[in-house]
């Protein structure tokens, strides 16, 4: 296992290939060699490219690797297709998209398929772009599927998010607004040699709330591209760096007490309703927010406390979370949540450092971007982190 670690990190493209096929079919080796790689430190910057179907996302994504390569950078790319019906493997191979650079050693490609997993990404995603951070590429571009407004993963994933869309869209803009147009970083308005390109930019502008300079707190910047040709990807790629370097300093600042604030606990009950006779009819608090949390089974109250909020949950069925803690623990504390600086980049950190960070952040009540951390590795405690850079 150390041999292959070794000759992963002086990247050998044949150990690096067959990692990448150990890791994406769930072999144990595979586990087992991200663990042997999870001390040494990680340097690529890790770039989504992600938007609606016939964005040109795929052509794009091959102009940043031409681009990137005439700078001498290492690139690897995860394009992530639709699954075969009959294989279940990637629908669109690398053997189709970007032939040109099949050859060249400072370039590695894998085509993955979905297998069923939601959100645009396939679940060895960020294993293997781990493993090509590893391997020493500069960059790893991380292309998703293309299904629509639910294709959000890749923001927890990515250092930065591009959201490629194109002339033309018209009202499509604003249907996908509460989606994939909340998670960029920057937006590549893609084949803008077509007419409509400033109005596409305008509608950008409007949807995400740019005119007055704001969006989530950030102010993704916007370029025109003609992939194509090559038009406008150095600019994109400035974009990029620009938004890193953002992200970074965000992330290395300084915050005294305010890096990591309390926002909740999370209390278990058998019902909501009971318990609010007590919190609420007794003891006067306000109930903030009522919320069924479909992907989580649970039903949610939340009550405010002067500061930290109090979260109820009540299963929504027995075989749900907190229906198996209540039928094993019984009503009581669940968890305690805390709003992290740096989200995205400190859960990273953690997998690496070998913390049982449980599965993938997702959305939770109010719309907030979120994680579990195990017990096992909090000293018995099972903590929430909380992206601090949404408005809760």
């Amino acid at each position: 296992m150390q041999d292959w670690a070794r000759k992963i990190l002086a990247g050998d493209p044949r150990a690096l290939a067959r990692a990448a096929s150990a890791i994406e079919n769930g072999d144990p080796a595979g586990r087992s060699l991200l663990a042997e790689l999870r001390s040494h430190s990680l340097s690529s910057l890790i770039v989504g490219i992600t938007g609606p179907p016939g964005a040109g996302k795929s052509t794009l994504v091959d102009a940043l690797l031409r681009y990137l390569r005439s700078q001498g950078k290492r690139v690897g790319v995860l394009a992530v297709d639709p699954s075969s019906v009959r294989s279940g493997g990637a629908l669109l191979g690398d053997r189709i998209r970007m032939q040109d650079h099949h050859a060249d050693a400072g370039v590695f490609i894998r085509s993955l398929a979905t297998r069923g997993a939601l959100g645009g990404l396939a679940r060895a995603t960020a294993d293997l772009a781990r493993l090509l951070a590893a391997a020493g590429m500069d960059f790893v571009l991380i292309e998703t599927i293309g299904v629509g407004q639910d294709e959000i993963e890749v923001a927890s994933l990515a250092d930065v998010t591009v959201v490629v869309l194109v002339p033309n869209m018209g009202d499509d803009i604003q249907a996908i607004k509460a989606g994939i147009m909340e998670i960029a970083d920057v937006f590549a308005v893609n084949k803008a040699d077509l007419p409509g390109a400033a109005r596409v930019e305008q509608d950008i502008r409007a949807a995400t709330g740019l005119a007055a300079g704001q969006a989530n707190g950030r102010t993704p910047a916007i370029v025109q591209t003609v992939a194509t040709e090559g038009t406008g990807i150095p600019e994109l790629m400035e974009a990029v760096g620009d938004a890193a370097g953002r992200r970074r300093r965000r992330e290395q600042t300084p915050a005294v007490g305010g890096e990591f604030t309390l926002d909740h606990f999370g209390i278990a009950v058998r019902s909501i309703e009971e318990a609010l006779r007590f919190y609420s009819d007794r003891l006067g608090m306000t109930v903030t927010l009522r919320q069924e949390v479909g992907a989580e089974d649970v039903r949610v109250a939340m009550l405010a406390a002067g500061g930290p909020r109090l979260e109820l949950l009540e299963a929504a069925s027995k075989d749900s979370v907190i229906g198996r803690f209540i039928e094993s623990r019984g009503e009581g504390l669940h968890h305690v949540a805390l709003r992290v600086a740096g989200f995205h980049s400190l859960i990273r950190r953690l997998r690496d450092a070998g913390v049982r960070v449980l599965g993938e952040p997702r959305q939770g009540a109010g719309g907030h971007t979120y994680v579990f951390i195990h017990p096992a590795s909090t000293g018995g405690v099972l903590l929430e982190l909380i992206d601090e850079e949404q408005n809760l």
